[in-house]
């Protein structure tokens, strides 16, 4: 099984943001990743716009919907965010083929938490349910805590993304303490969550390098990576780094 490679474009927004106006342009820079070889884009439009802006969403649907028939590909569109009315009421114009809800707080920098299915199920059912009947696949950001997982296919959802920030920091300060946690952390979540027939997704600070350890986790059906590929992108190109990721995953 491959795994399939989604970029997050955020940074290029946040780029563009600060100076106003169109440069960088975010539908050139989403093709110069699928054309390095990318399956999947993923955005994540927070509520108060910092980067991808509500107009992006839309232009970014149809330019992938675009480029999938023009090239006989089956890219996806992958859209992140909080379990809200808002998120959902822009999801469900946007259509995605997948939604990954990602539990917000005010003020964030990134999201740096997963779910915590004794107190958010409830709302998680709710928006899970209503996705659905729309036939969007539903991902749910999560840690590695095995009890908590042990309610994640009580959501209704179809995916869970792992938060590999952890993960990533560990292996910053040495391979070995990162082989530690993807072994003792990361295994034994997958296992749990595959028990449960759900598919996994991962993604937060996975490089180049730590990739090589992650791709080994069970059954991972995509990565969704940002931050990390652009800064490398700053140093050798979008081309380079999307093509180097991709065979970290082989």
């Amino acid at each position: 099984m491959k795994t399939k490679l989604s970029v997050n474009i955020n940074k290029v927004a946040t780029l563009r943001n600060s100076r106003g106006g169109n440069i960088p342009n975010l539908i050139h820079f989403a093709e110069l990743v699928l054309l390095a070889g990318a399956e999947g884009i993923t955005v994540h439009p927070r509520e108060d716009e910092r980067h991808i802006r509500k107009d992006d969403v839309f232009e970014l649907k149809e330019f992938i919907s675009s480029y999938n028939q023009k090239n006989k590909t089956s890219i996806e569109y992958n859209i992140e965010g909080e379990p809200s009315s808002r998120f959902i009421e822009l999801v469900l114009a946007a259509k995605p083929d997948q939604a990954t809800l990602v539990p917000v707080t005010p003020g964030e920098i990134t999201s740096d938490h997963g779910f915590d299915f004794q107190k958010d199920l409830d709302t998680i059912q709710e928006y899970s349910k209503i996705l659905k009947k729309e036939k969007i696949r539903t991902a749910l950001f999560v840690e590695t805590d095995l009890e908590n997982l042990k309610l994640a296919s009580l959501s209704g959802a179809d995916r869970v993304e792992f938060y590999t920030g952890p993960f990533a920091e560990a292996f910053d300060r040495s391979p070995e303490e990162g082989k530690k946690s993807f072994e003792t952390l990361y295994v034994p979540a997958a296992k749990e969550i595959l028990s449960q027939k759900m598919g996994i997704n991962a993604g937060h600070d996975l490089d180049q390098h730590n990739l090589s350890v992650f791709s080994k986790l069970p059954d991972l059906l995509e990565v969704s990576i940002g931050h990390r590929l652009m800064s490398y992108a700053l140093e050798v190109g979008i081309e380079k780094s999307v093509k180097e990721y991709l065979r970290a995953l082989l």
